[in-house]
């Protein structure tokens, strides 16, 4: 699609977009294809959206071998994913090639309901997180893909939509991808809003499918 040779190491790519887009299905998808080059991935699932039937279903007959490549974390709190990123570095082995956090801004929403008062310094540590992503990725040589959740913007009388504390997701992401709805409730629209090598915007057309995401075009 978009990316050709997919996600690129030293790199922090974003993916946004509405619910049911398919980002978790793009995290599963990219792990899967992680472990299928003999390499390790790590899902940090802040969302409660990874769902063990949805990687049998995209990993299929290589399955039991793919699974034992992902290492998956579920932090409850902002804390503990503030905790989980810190020490990243210490859990990593080599053989990971892929971190993935989804949504990253989840659990940050949570706090900022119980705590609207603390704006600036969950701001603060979002951006903290964000930038100990971006070095690791460089210094560690590998891909780091973050998901975001979605609000409403109105620009002009037009409604529009942005990730959740665009300002700093898009600060530190060297790619970003926005995934949107179409007319055709199964065709869905990815755009490239940001990519080192690429100034202009890029589009493609996708569909979901029980074997993850496929081109428009592409059987399923």
């Amino acid at each position: 699609m978009l990316l050709m040779g997919g996600l690129t190491t030293k790199t922090l790519t974003l993916i946004y977009g509405e619910a049911e887009t398919g980002k978790t299905t793009f995290t599963i998808q990219c792990a899967v294809n992680c472990a299928r080059m003999n390499q390790k991935a790590m899902i940090i699932d802040s969302d409660g959206s990874f769902s063990s039937q949805r990687l049998i279903q995209i990993a299929k007959a290589d399955y039991d071998e793919v699974a034992e490549k992902i290492i998956l974390a579920r932090p409850e709190n902002f804390e503990q994913q503030a905790y989980i990123i810190d020490e990243l570095e210490n859990i990593l082995t080599e053989k990971v090639l892929l971190v993935a956090v989804d949504t990253i801004t989840s659990l940050y929403r949570m706090e900022l309901a119980r705590k609207p008062k603390k704006v600036f310094e969950l701001n603060r540590e979002l951006n903290r997180q964000l930038a100990f992503l971006s070095q690791l990725a460089k210094t560690r040589k590998i891909a780091i893909l973050i998901t975001s959740q979605v609000r409403s913007v109105f620009q002009a009388e037009n409604l529009t939509v942005e990730p959740v504390a665009t300002r700093v997701l898009k600060f530190w992401a060297d790619t970003v991808i926005n995934f949107k709805p179409t007319m055709h409730p199964r065709i869905f629209k990815a755009v490239l809003e940001k990519h080192p090598e690429q100034k202009r915007l890029k589009t493609c057309y996708f569909r979901i499918t029980q074997r993850g995401i496929k081109a428009k075009d592409e059987t399923p």
